[in-house]
């Protein structure tokens, strides 16, 4: 495991999760560990607060990003290392966003909005939203781009997973938009 003093992740990533946290130096005093899990039940990764740390206060919270370590395809599993590494960055990235919107929120924001997430396809893609929104405006529009084209034209890509991606996240269409009005107030 490599490691800063608040961050933790597998060596096999550590180049994509060091890019990906540089978008985001607000959580650079913040404990992130990124962990390999077997299988995520309809997700290739999962952002969550660690659950002792509901007991603290916001600003001393700590995150774990769940990665599975398998990506199914079609009939074929991949291994997460054997993605693309801007495809991982943006994966990352996104999840980077679910802390960003986490750390907006106190203890009893966050127990209702995993409740609600998972009650509510509704919510399920304003919280999808608001974390690919945050890595865009965070400077990841690329990497985010590069990873829903991954998924989107990927061929052997289960149509399942392409659905639910496209029901829930922002589309490449919606990015550039945010990208637009950044550069225009910029």
């Amino acid at each position: 495991m490599a490691h800063n003093t608040n961050h933790v992740f597998p060596n096999s990533i550590a180049l994509e999760a060091s890019k990906a946290l540089s978008y985001y130096p607000e959580l650079d005093n913040v404990a992130i560990t990124f962990k390999f899990k077997e299988d995520i039940k309809k997700s290739t990764m999962q952002a969550q607060p660690v659950f002792s740390s509901f007991f603290k206060k916001r600003d001393q919270r700590s995150y774990v990003i769940l990665i599975s370590k398998k990506v199914k395809i079609a009939d074929t599993a991949y291994k997460i290392e054997d993605m693309p590494n801007d495809v991982m960055i943006g994966w990352l990235g996104h999840e980077l966003g679910h802390i960003m919107d986490y750390q907006n929120k106190t203890n009893l924001e966050l127990i209702w909005f995993g409740i609600t997430y998972l009650l509510s396809d509704n919510h399920i893609k304003a919280a999808e939203r608001a974390a690919d929104t945050f890595a865009v405006s965070h400077g990841m529009a690329d990497y985010i781009l590069k990873t829903k084209d991954f998924i989107l034209n990927n061929a052997d890509i289960d149509e399942t997973y392409k659905r639910r991606i496209i029901k829930y996240y922002l589309s490449p269409e919606e990015i550039m938009e945010i990208v637009k009005q950044q550069s225009e107030t910029d």
